[in-house]
């Protein structure tokens, strides 16, 4: 399986290799990682075990080699390698000011890989196997998921390379963050191939509805992953918010946000809108302009 993706700036088409990739080919694609080793790897006791390691200041260690292989821009960050206390200090880094403008529209909450669907109804036919996914089992919440039966859905999908702090898309009032326990499944693609509304429906999840003018209700919605023991929450509910304002952060891993709203409030950028129908994520920015 090639995973590849359009970075929007430059238009090229790139291949990702995602950190772990033979052991997550071992859990997704091959028997007996799926009988023997998978039960244990979305068990939360590991992904808080390694959460633990992750905040020893020891593994400042780490740091150096991290940044190294995966080519991560320290330039942007708010601080030096040598000033992190922990490794999930750093993983969780802050960005310089102006590090990301706020473009105009409905932008990215965060930086990585998007897919977009005009219409929920549409994800089905993208990820064909797997049982069904519906709002009902994502959101545990009948008169929501009813709501946004026919809404627009968005999902950004974060590598532990990438800026681990996100933001809201939109000015307006959120509420206070709704949590649902659940299992911590990968979000890479190997994963959301084969097992999508698993990985969706099961994983640890939380969201607010931002409510806005313009907009209307926005659900925005982190979704935890292997060894992402913690989504935190940095703003104050029932306070009005930019767009831009952080919203909160992932601690150590790989992690994604979903977005649904009203698809006759938002018109999807045409780009991302064709390259998912395409089968390509496309590689985003936080604050970049994703819709009007």
């Amino acid at each position: 399986m090639k995973i590849q993706f359009i970075d929007r700036k430059s238009g090229n088409l790139i291949t990702e290799t995602p950190p772990g990739e033979g052991f997550l080919k071992l859990l997704y694609h091959n028997p007996f990682g799926k009988m023997a080793l998978l039960p244990i790897v979305k068990r939360k006791f590991l992904s808080a075990y390694y959460g633990k390691l992750m905040d020893k200041p020891n593994s400042v260690t780490k740091i150096d080699d991290f940044v190294k292989e995966l080519d991560i821009n320290m330039n942007e960050a708010e601080k030096s390698i040598e000033k992190y206390t922990s490794f999930n200090d750093f993983f969780y880094r802050k960005l310089k000011r102006g590090a990301r403008p706020i473009e105009n529209g409905f932008v990215s909450p965060g930086d990585g890989k998007m897919l977009a669907f005009e219409n929920i109804a549409d994800i089905n036919n993208f990820f064909v196997k797997g049982r069904k996914f519906t709002l009902k089992e994502f959101l545990a919440d009948d008169i929501l998921a009813e709501k946004h039966e026919n809404s627009s859905l968005i999902i950004l999908r974060l590598a532990p390379n990438d800026y681990h702090r996100y933001h809201f898309p939109f000015k307006g009032i959120p509420s206070k963050m709704t949590k649902i326990k659940g299992s911590y499944f990968s979000v890479s693609p190997y994963a959301l191939a084969s097992n999508f509304t698993k990985v969706f429906c099961e994983n640890k999840r939380e969201y607010c509805i931002l409510s806005s003018q313009e907009k209307g209700d926005i659900i925005v919605a982190p979704v935890g992953a292997t060894m992402v023991g913690t989504i935190i929450s940095t703003y104050q509910k029932e306070q009005p918010v930019k767009k831009g304002d952080e919203m909160g952060y992932f601690a150590f891993g790989g992690s994604t946000i979903v977005l649904i709203i009203d698809k006759n409030k938002l018109k999807i950028d045409a780009d991302i809108l064709k390259n998912t129908k395409n089968h390509i994520e496309t590689f985003v920015k936080m604050g970049e302009k994703i819709g009007v």
